[in-house]
């Protein structure tokens, strides 16, 4: 269920803005879609895990907070994360 540190390398690698970028928003909403993907897999096998479905949900509410926050401050770059990430919104 939880990211692999090779995954999470390339994940950081690909999101950053620069060089020693690990906490822009881009890096943690595209860390946390990871983590929803995987929490999505393992309950789709185990629906009856509500405590697993309480940090996904918990999860989505923090990934939405973020994009809410990049909306706010930068419209492109919002909207460029969610073309890449291939989010609904």
């Amino acid at each position: 269920m939880s990211i692999t540190a090779e995954r999470r390398t390339v994940l950081i690698g690909e999101y950053q803005a620069q060089a020693a970028d690990t906490g822009s928003p881009e890096v943690q909403v595209a860390l946390l879609s990871e983590r929803i993907t995987n929490l999505t897999e393992h309950l789709k096998t185990h629906a009856k895990d509500f405590h697993s479905r309480r940090g996904l949900l918990m999860l989505v509410g923090r990934r939405r907070r973020l994009l809410d926050y990049l909306k706010r401050k930068d419209q492109s770059r919002y909207e460029l994360l969610i073309g890449r990430l291939k989010l609904r919104r």
